[in-house]
């Protein structure tokens, strides 16, 4: 019996096995989350000094995914591989940094744990099967797309961009939704948040959301389809509106500083993509 066959037929170990494997990948989640929006902006400074006239240097060194080697950032102490575990590494230096015992952002343990976590739900949810590595992507993207929204206000092109076409390819041969719903998925889940901004824009003289989050809602509209749009932005405003309003009562926040949108986009996706045809279903049926 091949390894093929016992994963098929055993679903509690192809779960385990995709959990593990989520383990990992979120382990390079936070080297994405960590670097990506610093080496946009290396590149826009860069572009900058360049249209300003001002020579830069082409002799600094490499800042990619994968390079340097991952290091504390507090005193630039390498990494081991005893040191770069998911999880069990952060446990065993007790959070800590072994050379200046700097404290460890939660953050990184806690993105391995949730990309394992979610990776397991979509195995348990979809099965032994080529759709659930689809659903894997898309969740992987999504929760490097939080992270980075909630640190920097950022929804890189880098990202968004590709998820959007990644998700139409998927659903060329009825993944999640036939590809016409994902087309127009696509563009209504653009245009609808376009039209919002510059309404918003016109009537305030204030910009509400950034186009990162046009991009990512349209993202979602090509992987789920137009009729899960409805749902994706019901939760995530309300959440949205909820957290936010709470935060202001509890003086925590300013009202005029923004709310990163992006989490409840994607936390409305994920709703939608384990639920949406549920809850549609319900909805409809009340009429």
């Amino acid at each position: 019996m091949t390894l093929l066959s016992i994963l098929q037929d055993s679903p509690v170990l192809f779960i385990s096995l995709i959990a593990l494997l989520g383990l990992m990948v979120g382990s390079f989640l936070n080297v994405v989350i960590y670097r990506l929006p610093e080496m946009l902006k290396r590149s826009w400074l860069q572009q900058c000094a360049e249209l300003q006239g001002h020579q830069t240097s082409k002799t600094s060194p490499a800042f990619n995914l994968t390079s340097p080697r991952s290091a504390c950032v507090h005193c630039g102490h390498k990494l081991n591989i005893w040191e770069n575990i998911p999880v069990i590494s952060y446990l065993l230096l007790r959070g800590r940094c072994s050379q200046c015992n700097a404290r460890i952002s939660f953050r990184y343990p806690a993105v391995e744990a949730l990309t394992a976590l979610m990776s397991g739900i979509v195995a348990w949810y979809y099965g032994y099967s080529l759709i659930t590595i689809a659903a894997l992507i898309f969740v992987w993207a999504l929760i490097t797309l939080t992270v980075i929204d909630l640190n920097t206000q950022l929804l890189p092109d880098d990202i968004t961009l590709p998820l959007l076409w990644l998700g139409l390819l998927v659903n060329i041969n009825n993944g999640f939704t036939d590809i016409q719903s994902a087309v127009i998925g696509a563009a209504v889940g653009y245009l609808s948040l376009w039209s919002i901004y510059w309404c918003f824009k016109l009537i305030t003289g204030k910009e509400g959301m950034g186009f990162g989050d046009f991009k990512l809602l349209s993202a979602i509209g090509a992987w789920l389809g137009w009729s899960m749009l409805p749902l994706v932005i019901l939760f995530s405003s309300l959440v949205g509106a909820i957290v936010g309003i709470g935060m202001i009562v509890a003086a925590k926040l300013n009202k005029n500083i923004p709310i990163p949108f992006g989490p409840y986009l994607a936390g409305g996706a994920l709703i939608a993509l384990f639920w949406g045809e549920k809850l549609n279903h319900a909805y409809f049926g009340l009429f």
